[in-house]
């Protein structure tokens, strides 16, 4: 049974949610969180448990709880010391994002690819059993969905781009090197802990409930399949139980829903909480596909995963949090 765990990006949105996970569903085991503090912070981290703040050199032993190291992906000597002993790598830090990737493809590149691979030489070299990546389906690129995995990849920005060759670094190191990897591209994830995403689903509610002006890029008929975190945590854990390797899954929905769609439902749910919130349209933005979601039959076939949580109710949850935090 895996009981060591290295979750990079662990102070993120999906990270605080996956450690919170682990610590439930699997006592006594031992989680390694490598971040560098750029979209998630140690006080984030103490909001789901109590940990140990650790630096290079640290001692491991066979305790149990959670152990932070501030720390960067693309150093490799801090992905080397972090992955020592652990069984099990959640690679969740990234450069996330089209828009970002478009206004620097370098630091995606260095963040994304190199990073990557600094991980997966660092499991390598640990004895790592299985390592877990976050992907996305941005690499497959504007195509006519439902997205599969056996569709040929042809990504439109730097992000997707970046993530098919980490994709491509996972397959190289399961067939060289005998390491588990296993790629989940996840879809538009939101839910509770995301007050610092800039996806839509987070934008929309945080500029909502601070009375700012919410802008859709376009005409709004953009689709996204809308995954709620709940949901993908449980993809990760199939995917560390399973006994997989090699393999991409597409990790969402199945459900195709169009921003303009998304705000509606983000507007009514805080009028109802007695929140105006203002609509406006703006400028498409480079890099965008216009339609994607995601066939999951995969995941269902191979990890008995399927997602279960209705749009509406998945943003209603949301909304609750926000307002609460």
């Amino acid at each position: 049974m895996i009981k060591y765990f290295l979750i990079s990006g662990g102070c993120g949105f999906i990270g605080l949610s996956v450690v919170d996970y682990l610590l439930t569903h699997f006592p006594g085991c031992h989680i390694r969180v490598l971040d560098n503090f750029h979209s998630g912070a140690a006080i984030d981290l103490a909001g789901v448990c109590s940990y140990e703040l650790i630096y290079p050199g640290h001692n491991f032993t066979s305790s149990s709880g959670v152990f932070l190291l501030q720390g960067d992906i693309r150093d490799s000597e801090i992905c080397n010391f972090a992955a020592k002993g652990v069984q099990c790598v959640i690679h969740l830090a990234a450069n996330t994002g089209v828009g970002p990737s478009v206004e620097n493809p370098r630091l995606d590149l260095d963040c994304n690819v190199i990073g990557t691979f600094n991980m997966l030489e660092a499991s390598r070299g640990a004895g790592v059993d299985k390592f877990i990546f976050a992907s996305s389906g941005a690499p497959v690129g504007d195509i006519v969905p439902p997205i599969h995995e056996e569709v040929p990849a042809h990504p439109v920005s730097p992000y997707g781009a970046s993530k098919l060759a980490g994709e491509g670094y996972c397959s190289a190191y399961y067939k060289t090197f005998g390491l588990n990897t296993v790629c989940l591209r996840f879809g538009n994830v939101y839910g509770p802990r995301s007050s610092k995403k800039s996806s839509v689903v987070a934008r929309f509610i945080r500029q909502g409930i601070a009375g700012e002006t919410c802008y859709i890029f376009g005409d709004g008929l953009q689709t996204r399949d809308f995954i709620y975190v709940d949901d993908l945590v449980g993809a990760v854990i199939k995917a560390i139980e399973n006994p997989v390797g090699g393999e991409v899954f597409q990790i969402a929905t199945g459900k195709e829903h169009n921003v303009a769609e998304v705000a509606e439902i983000i507007k009514a749910l805080l009028a109802n909480r007695g929140i105006d919130m203002n609509v406006e349209y703006g400028t498409a933005r480079l890099g965008d596909v216009m339609r994607n979601y995601s066939d999951t039959s995969k995941a269902f076939r191979m990890l008995g995963w399927k997602s279960t949580m209705d749009v509406s109710v998945g943003i209603e949850k949301t909304i609750d949090w926000f307002l609460s935090a």
